[in-house]
C-alpha cells in the first residue's frame, strides 16, 4: 500500500471515473467486474466461495425465485440471517430484482422486531432457523408478512397462522432490473435515541460512495484480501463487501468475532485488511501476548472509535495499524484521513467530497474549539441516505437546513481535525451496537410491577458503554433484580439487557416531568446498584 493523502485522493478519482453513474448500483458494479475478472474469487463465508461470475449467476437466480414468489421492484424483503452465504443469496437477489432488502439484527425480538416489521411493511420474511424463537412474541395479525422462508428448513417455524416453507431455489436466471443510483437498495434500522428505531433508506449510490471513500482511505488494491467478523446486518460489513467489488478483490466473512480465534482467521485467509470496532481492540489487548499476533499478513484495520491510548500498543504487538474515522448509517466516510496522517483520539479532518460544520442549537456555526453539533453534507449525488422510511417528520428534522444533523457533540480544532465529545441525545453504545434507551425503557415499563424506569449509559472497561437502568416500583409491589432481568431477556436483544439495575424511590426530574438522565449518568454505578455480570459469575460458582 502506498502512503499519503495524495494517494487516497488519486484512488478516489480513479474509482469514481472507472464506474459511470449508471454502473453505481450493485448489479452494475457486479456485471462490470464479472466481465473483467469472471473467475476471480469475490466472497467467502463458511465453506463456500463465490467468483464474480458465480455471484452474478446467484443474483440472477435468486431474483427469479423472489419474483416467482410475488416480490416486485421496490417491495421490501426482511432478512434475519448471520454471516453465511445465504445472506448474499438474498442480498444479491433483491438488488438484481430491484427489491429493497431489510437486514435485521439477529438479536432483535419483542417490541423492537414488531416495530421493524410493521414499519417496513415487508410481505416476505426470510429467517435462519437458529433465530426462530425471535418471532415468539410477535403479533402477526398487525404485520404485512404473508410468507416466511426458512433458510435451513430444519425446524418448524410459525408466526401466527403462517408456517415457514423452505427457501426456494430456481434454475431460471433473469436479467437485472434497470436501476439508477438513487433507487433504494436497503433499509437499515438504527436504534432511535428518543423513540423507536428508524429505518434508514439507503440508495445504491450511497454504498458505491461508501466503497470509494473507504477503499481510498485504506488505500486498497485489487490483490488485497479483506476479512471481517462484523455482522452483515450493519453498515460496516456491507461496506466491506462493496469495497471488495469496487477494487476487484476478495472478502472473507467470519461468522462472528472471536478474540481467541481472531489472528488465526487472519492468517488462514491471507487477509491484508481487517475491520474492528472500538471495544474489540482492548479485548484483544487484554489477552496474553502470543506469537500468532504477528503470524499474519494484515497491515491495516479500519477501527473507528478506538481510544487513543490503544493505537500504539496494538501496532507494537500486532503490526496492524488502526485507521479511525467517522461515518454513520445515514451518511458516509465523512471524516477521516490516511493512517499516516491521522491523530489518534480525533475523528480526523473532512474527507474529499464532503462538508462538515459544528453548529449551535439554531444551526449557526461556532468557532473552532467550541463544542456544538456536527452537521454534514455530501457533494456527490446519493452519497447519503435519502431519509427515514415512513417517517417524513423525522427526515425533515434530521436533514433540516439541507445539512444532516448527526446528534454528535464535537469540537473542530484549529487544524481542521474534529474531536468527539459525546452524544447530544440519549443513545447507548455497547460492543459495537447502538441501543435505544427508549426501547429498553418500554420493556422495563411493561412489567406490571414497574412504575417508572430510565435507561442510561455508564462507562465500561472496554471503551464503550454498559447499560444501566434506574427503576421505580409501584407502591406495594416487590421485584428482584434477577426477576426483572429474566423478564427482559426474551424481549430485548441480548446486548440491550441492562447489566446494572438500581431500584430507587424517585428519579431526578425537570419541572416539566422529564427524567434528568445526565444526573443519573453522573451518579453512575453506586454501591446500591445490582451487577448482573457479578451475579451470573457468582451463580456459576455455587
Amino acid at each position: 500500500m502506498t502512503i499519503g493523502v495524495t494517494s487516497a485522493s488519486r484512488l478516489r478519482k480513479q474509482w469514481s471515473e472507472a464506474f459511470a453513474p449508471a454502473e453505481r448500483t450493485l448489479p452494475g458494479m457486479l456485471l462490470r467486474q464479472a466481465k473483467r475478472i469472471p473467475e476471480a474469487p469475490l466472497v467467502s463465508a463458511g465453506d463456500r466461495t463465490l467468483t464474480y461470475a458465480q455471484a452474478c449467476d446467484m443474483a440472477a437466480r435468486s431474483a427469479a425465485a423472489l419474483r416467482a414468489s410475488g416480490i416486485r421492484a421496490s417491495e421490501r424483503v426482511a432478512l434475519i440471517c448471520s454471516n453465511r452465504m445465504e445472506f448474499f443469496e438474498i442480498f444479491l437477489g433483491c438488488a438484481w430484482l430491484g427489491a429493497v432488502l431489510v437486514p435485521i439484527n439477529v438479536a432483535s425480538r419483542g417490541p423492537q422486531l414488531q416495530h421493524i416489521l410493521s414499519n417496513c411493511g415487508a410481505r416476505l420474511l426470510i429467517i435462519e432457523d437458529a433465530y426462530a424463537d425471535n418471532l415468539a412474541m410477535l403479533d402477526a395479525s398487525a404485520l404485512a408478512v404473508e410468507a416466511i422462508w426458512s433458510i435451513d428448513a430444519g425446524a418448524t417455524i410459525r408466526m401466527g397462522g403462517i408456517e415457514a416453507v423452505a427457501m426456494p431455489r430456481t434454475a431460471t436466471a433473469i436479467a437485472p432490473a434497470p436501476l439508477r443510483p438513487g433507487d433504494m437498495a436497503m433499509i437499515l434500522y438504527t436504534s432511535g435515541t428518543t423513540g423507536p428505531s428508524k429505518g434508514v433508506c439507503c440508495p445504491h449510490g450511497q454504498y458505491f460512495w461508501w466503497a470509494v471513500n473507504t477503499a481510498a482511505l485504506l488505500e486498497l488494491r485489487g490483490d488485497d484480501v479483506l476479512c471481517t467478523t462484523l455482522p452483515l446486518f450493519h453498515t460496516n460489513a456491507l461496506n466491506t463487501f462493496y469495497q471488495a467489488v469496487l477494487i476487484g478483490g476478495m472478502v472473507r466473512f467470519e461468522r462472528r468475532f472471536s478474540a481467541s480465534g481472531f489472528y488465526a482467521a487472519l492468517a488462514r485467509h491471507g487477509a491484508t485488511v481487517t475491520y474492528l470496532l472500538g471495544a474489540m481492540v482492548p479485548i484483544l489487548l487484554s489477552r496474553p501476548v502470543a506469537a500468532e499476533e504477528r503470524e499474519h499478513a494484515t497491515q491495516v484495520a479500519l477501527a473507528p472509535g478506538v481510544p487513543a491510548q490503544f493505537h500504539a500498543a496494538f501496532m507494537q504487538r500486532t503490526g496492524i495499524r488502526l485507521l479511525d474515522g467517522w461515518g454513520s448509517t445515514e451518511t458516509n466516510f465523512v471524516l477521516g484521513t490516511t493512517v499516516d496522517r491521522q491523530r489518534p483520539g480525533t475523528m480526523g479532518p473532512v474527507f474529499e467530497g464532503f462538508a462538515a460544520r459544528v453548529v449551535d442549537e439554531e444551526d449557526n456555526e461556532v468557532a473552532d474549539g467550541s463544542p456544538g453539533e456536527l452537521v454534514v453534507r455530501a457533494d456527490d449525488p446519493f452519497a447519503f441516505a435519502t431519509g427515514y422510511f415512513g417517517a417524513p417528520e423525522k427526515t425533515v428534522e434530521a436533514w433540516r437546513n439541507l445539512w444532516f444533523h448527526t446528534g454528535d457533540r464535537v469540537i473542530r480544532e484549529a487544524d481542521g481535525y474534529f474531536r468527539f465529545i459525546d452524544r447530544l441525545k440519549d443513545a447507548i453504545r455497547r460492543r459495537g451496537e447502538n441501543i435505544s434507551s427508549f426501547e429498553v425503557e418500554q420493556v422495563l415499563l411493561s412489567h406490571p410491577s414497574v412504575a417508572n424506569a430510565a435507561a442510561f449509559p455508564v462507562r465500561s472497561q472496554l471503551a464503550e458503554d454498559e447499560v444501566m437502568a434506574a427503576v421505580i416500583l409501584h407502591p406495594g409491589k416487590t421485584l428482584t433484580a434477577p426477576e426483572l432481568i429474566d423478564f427482559c431477556k426474551p424481549r430485548l436483544p441480548y446486548f440491550a439487557v441492562p447489566r446494572y439495575l438500581e431500584f430507587m424511590a424517585e428519579l431526578p426530574m425537570t419541572e416539566n416531568g422529564k427524567v434528568q438522565k445526565y444526573k443519573l449518568r453522573e451518579r453512575g454505578v453506586t454501591a446500591a446498584a445490582w451487577d448482573r455480570q457479578v451475579f451470573e459469575e457468582t451463580s456459576k460458582l455455587r
